[in-house]
């Protein structure tokens, strides 16, 4: 196999986390595996120098400083392996053949990169190259950096232009778990999650690979988390499965839109559990749902319309503190769902401003952490679909 390991900086946070990091990709060259190393900085030492920067500084003068712990950190990966007779090189920026190339936006030069990716890559059978992880080289040979995750960004990078058949990144955790084993009893190993699950968990604080780096993940691509405990690069850990497309979306069925009204039903416990709950037990599906302080909202099929107003009014006079139920009806929904939508500030405007010049009442949006869902007439869908399409 052709494997990129990415060792992150608690699994190389000492001596002997570095040598155990070295015994398994000793272990998986022995076993005639090609492999390729990214490295993030020494434990917190990436952390530390930023703290230690209470001075006036530009941006390349910021990027040398923090790269010094990834730059050390590969100096010390390519001696341990050197040390266990593995041909070993460290690559860094301004190194001959560096691969991580931005453009003078600060973005990634997709085809020079790709370029220079397949050049390491034609040595694995002979090299272990150790790449520092985050950073970059700009046009003028400066540093730059790939912002925070920018290691878990360059190892799955790294995969997808290098041919590898996996990744493999290496933390702190056994992987991805059921809950912060921190706080809850019994947090267990998940064995498989989706790109889809894992973006929308990771852009709501789980940090385990990073979003960006999610983005470069293609479906031929295995991308695993393993723990740097695990000793074996080649199995145990989290499976992520699929890759993330950006989308533009039209359900093909018309909405109806059910809106109870009540006093202040967000600060009201248990009032959501008494409306959804019923819906579910008539197997009405729910398609999205919006709340305000004194109103929820509840998008269903048009056909399941009158059946779920009947429920959800019995539920109105069984509570004092709700008022009426309301219905709007043939309504349509478009979805955009993108990687980087997240990371683009004035994303919604982009998306509603069009609308609103072509004379599209939009009814309602709602977001999450990787999707934008544009509610309006269902009369209004075709053209909402293709000037959505032409944004994305």
């Amino acid at each position: 196999m052709r494997v990129v390991a990415k060792f992150g900086g608690t699994s190389l946070g000492s001596g002997d986390r570095i040598n155990r990091a070295a015994d398994s990709i000793a272990a998986a060259v022995e076993d005639g595996h090609e492999i390729a190393v990214v490295a993030s900085a020494m434990g917190s030492t990436t952390d530390e120098l930023l703290d230690e920067i209470t001075f006036e500084t530009d941006e390349a003068d910021r990027a040398q400083i923090v790269s010094m712990g990834e730059r050390t950190s590969v100096r010390m990966l390519k001696a341990a392996l050197t040390a266990r007779g593995v041909d070993a090189v460290f690559f860094e920026p301004g190194s001959e053949n560096w691969p991580v190339v931005t453009d003078e936006y600060g973005e990634v030069d997709v085809e020079e990169t790709q370029r220079r990716a397949r050049e390491v890559a034609a040595d694995l059978d002979e090299t272990v190259p150790v790449i520092t992880g985050f950073l970059a080289e700009g046009p003028d040979g400066s540093v730059t950096t790939l912002g925070r995750g920018g290691s878990d960004t360059t190892a799955v990078m790294m995969g997808k232009y290098m041919d590898a058949d996996e990744v493999v990144i290496v933390t702190d955790v056994e992987g991805v778990m059921t809950g912060d084993p921190n706080v809850v009893e019994g947090a267990r190993n998940v064995g498989e999650i989706s790109v889809d699950e894992l973006r929308n968990l990771s852009f709501r604080g789980a940090e385990v690979v990073a979003p960006s780096a999610l983005s470069y993940k293609e479906d031929t691509l295995s991308v695993r988390v393993v723990h740097y405990q695990h000793g074996d690069l080649l199995s145990g850990g989290t499976s992520i499965e699929g890759e993330f497309e950006n989308l533009v979306d039209l359900r093909e069925r018309p909405l109806a839109c059910l809106t109870i009204a009540g006093r202040a039903i967000r600060n009201q416990p248990g009032v959501f559990n008494h409306l959804s709950k019923p819906l579910s037990e008539s197997d009405i599906n729910v398609d999205a749902v919006a709340s305000g302080l004194d109103s929820v909202t509840f998008y269903v099929d048009e056909e399941d319309a009158e059946r779920a107003e009947n429920i959800l009014h019995r539920e109105v006079i069984a509570r004092d503190e709700l008022s009426s139920v309301t219905v709007d009806e043939s309504l349509a929904v478009v979805r955009v769902t993108g990687g980087e939508l997240p990371n683009q500030p004035g994303i919604i405007g982009e998306i509603v401003n069009p609308l609103a010049e072509a004379r599209i009442n939009v009814h309602d949006i709602i977001t999450s952490a990787t999707s934008v869902a544009i509610f309006v007439d269902w009369d209004d869908r075709e053209e909402t679909l293709e000037l959505t399409q032409g944004l994305f």
